[in-house]
């Protein structure tokens, strides 16, 4: 078992960036595939990024390519994403998760392990 905590969103506005963490307690964060998913309002989870268990590999949903970036700290057993250019279709709660498998998938049901997420809201 794993226990994820986000933290870091708020409120900034459209051009700003921003960086949302999730510190790991249980387990090591080295351990797993880690991943970020954002949620809208009336919509299921979707993927915006991971991080691969040895740490060298990322992948990322089109839509934040080249915007957003995710980062591994193993002394805080932390994953963060460096999210810049931000813009209003940003706006959404962001959710840490964390999976014991190698494969990144984009889909929610993949993923067992889940924080509570952070609000991410950019104001244009």
């Amino acid at each position: 078992q794993v226990k994820l905590v986000e933290f870091g969103g708020g409120l900034v506005q459209a051009g700003d960036s921003l960086r949302i963490s999730c510190t790991a307690s249980g387990r090591t964060i080295s351990e797993f595939t880690m991943g970020w998913f954002r949620q809208f309002p009336g919509k299921e989870r979707e993927f915006v990024a991971a991080l691969s268990w040895s740490g060298s590999i990322t992948n990322y949903a089109d839509s934040v390519k080249g915007r957003f970036t995710i980062s591994r700290d193993d002394a805080k057993n932390t994953v963060t994403l460096r999210m810049n250019s931000l813009n209003a279709e940003d706006s959404a709660v962001y959710f840490c998760a964390a999976r014991q498998w190698v494969s990144m998938p984009n889909t929610e049901e993949q993923w067992p392990y889940w924080g509570q997420g952070t609000q991410v809201t950019v104001s244009s």
